[in-house]
């Protein structure tokens, strides 16, 4: 690659803030069958790390002493609880907010003190509505469970034994322009465009970055706001519209409907058999749309 583009990056997890760790685990690990990869207290939140059966992640944040850092705290009341941000793994961080830069795009946040894990942040407003996370983290972590993570499992509903874990495919995010989101996913961050179409509400782009959690660019094609998407989209640059899981007898999940474009509000290709929602009401913000493993 060449120009700008961060070579050798990763789409490492999603993250969702919400006002309790509690609030998702039932959700996350006993629906879904995720278990704890790491985490813990930090300056003003804490971070803690499901992963699902195909190693992709999900990252809830609760606040943590907001005395210290209110940052999480802030989000959570001008926001409520949902999607907060996509974190990308850089080899070189220096590097990365150099071609940033030089790409159009200033980054903030920027801290250096712990050479374990180094960090800078693209804003929402710069990053297609999303806060984009870039960071260089030189050893994984990993840290026990807290004591209360749960350790019941779904089970099946022919009584046989529990659910295997889901896997967490890809993060659906809906842009109001195509190719401003291609510039910072694609051109900057170094994306490989696996396919890309057109549905009758949307166009999309399905990016993979060679790891197991992909992200998926939605973008209106309806200019009317009577359509579900632009409608939903309003006029903000981005928002993420949900995460989604490949799931044994998804149906048998608590709180999930049948997926269509009126609870969606989304035209998803479901030519692979039916697909389930959680709405975000039911998930602390953040929808997931299950599919059939």
């Amino acid at each position: 690659m060449t120009g700008n583009v961060i070579e050798n990056v990763a789409l490492d997890h999603v993250a969702h803030a919400v006002p309790r760790w509690q609030d998702v685990w039932t959700r996350y690990a006993v629906d879904l069958g995720a278990v704890w990869s790491s985490g813990g207290p930090g300056p003003g939140f804490a971070p803690g790390q499901l992963r699902f059966a195909d190693g992709a992640r999900i990252e809830v944040l609760m606040p943590y002493d907001p005395d210290i850092n209110d940052f999480l705290q802030r989000f959570l009341v001008a926001n409520g609880p949902g999607p907060h941000h996509l974190t990308f793994k850089v080899p070189n961080l220096s590097d990365a907010i150099d071609r940033a830069r030089a790409a159009g795009f200033e980054p903030i946040g920027i801290d250096r003190r712990d050479p374990e894990w180094m960090e800078a942040f693209l804003h929402p407003k710069a990053a297609t509505g999303v806060v984009v996370q870039m960071a260089e983290a030189p050893n994984a972590w990993t840290s026990p469970p807290p004591a209360d993570f749960p350790n019941e499992r779904r089970q099946r509903q022919d009584g046989s034994g529990p659910v295997p874990a889901a896997s967490l495919r890809s993060v659906v995010h809906a842009v109001a322009d195509l190719d401003q989101g291609a510039a910072l996913f694609v051109g900057l961050l170094g994306a490989d465009i696996a396919d890309e179409g057109l549905r009758p509400d949307h166009r999309w782009m399905e990016l993979d970055w060679g790891g197991p959690l992909a992200l998926r660019l939605v973008c209106p094609t309806r200019s009317d706001s009577h359509a579900p998407l632009r409608r939903w989209l309003g006029d903000r640059t981005g928002r993420v519209h949900h995460v989604e899981f490949a799931v044994d007898e998804a149906e048998s999940v608590p709180g999930t409907v049948p997926g269509d474009l009126a609870t969606i509000g989304l035209d998803l290709d479901a030519s692979s058999g039916p697909i389930w929602v959680i709405e975000p009401e039911a998930n602390a913000g953040l929808r997931l749309v299950l599919v059939a493993n």
